[in-house]
């Protein structure tokens, strides 16, 4: 009887919880039952009477948009941003620091020597070609064949010949008189795998000095009988000694900045 009787409160506790459950579900159906009201999205540009300034520059931000959606490809595949990302990555792996310096920097100094060697023709862009376009004066077509001339040249002056007739021939094209008869979308290609054969070439030679260093601390070591001791721990210290000694990060810059 005592233990029947320590059960009573639970058992009204139990009563109440439930009796509380279907009061609540009875109050709050009707509100479950009702349609979500969803509000209505209407987007458009523009109206009637319409000022042609606002409409040019609703135009403006579409393109800016646009733009800006398409610039990681822009600005790796039709400047000299993959040559000068690559030579810096085969400075990292030359020295074997690991991750020093961090990809951060190296992605920012990459982008900011781009825009250094880029200043010239993006400012014969913006001046023949989107400032023209934003007043008016030329159409969306003829600010796109502007602004791609500087731009050709300056792949056309770093694409080698083998990689143009390469794609030329790939793409089933007549063998093309001058330039101007090379589409934009045999160019490109052409222009990425030439800038990828230079950086290859100038991170070789980076890696020579430091494969010299190598080998020399792994045949010291070797003759020492320090097998067991990783020549890379030994031949670090002097290869960061070499590279500040003959101020590397100065001389790979120039070299860069002058393979253009």
């Amino acid at each position: 009887m005592k233990i029947a009787k320590k059960f009573v409160p639970c058992l009204k506790i139990l009563g109440i919880l439930t009796i509380a459950l279907i009061i609540i579900s009875f109050l709050t159906s009707p509100v479950l039952a009702q349609p979500i009201q969803v509000p209505d999205i209407n987007l458009q540009i523009g109206g009637e009477g319409d000022d042609p300034q606002n409409l040019s520059t609703v135009l403006q931000l579409i393109i800016l948009i646009t733009v800006l959606a398409l610039a990681p490809a822009i600005l790796v595949l039709l400047t000299c941003f993959t040559r000068i990302i690559v030579v810096l990555a085969f400075i990292r792996s030359s020295l074997a620091t690991q991750q020093m310096p961090p990809n951060q920097v190296l992605i920012g100094l990459a982008l900011f020597l781009t825009f250094f060697v880029m200043a010239p023709t993006w400012q014969q862009v913006n001046e023949h070609a989107l400032q023209p376009y934003f007043e008016g004066e030329i159409n969306q077509t003829e600010a796109y064949e502007t602004a791609m001339e500087p731009m050709r040249t300056f792949m056309f002056e770093q694409t080698r010949e083998k990689d143009l007739a390469l794609f030329v021939r790939m793409a089933e094209l007549d063998r093309p008189e001058n330039y101007d008869d090379i589409p934009n979308y045999v160019l490109i290609p052409a222009f990425v795998i030439s800038e990828l054969k230079t950086a290859f070439q100038i991170g070789f030679i980076i890696f020579v000095p430091f494969l010299i260093i190598d080998i020399v601390v792994a045949s010291a070591l070797m003759s020492m009988g320090m097998m067991m001791l990783p020549p890379m721990m030994i031949s670090l210290p002097f290869k960061v000694l070499l590279f500040v000694l003959v101020d590397g990060w100065n001389l790979v810059i120039q070299s860069l900045l002058l393979s253009f």
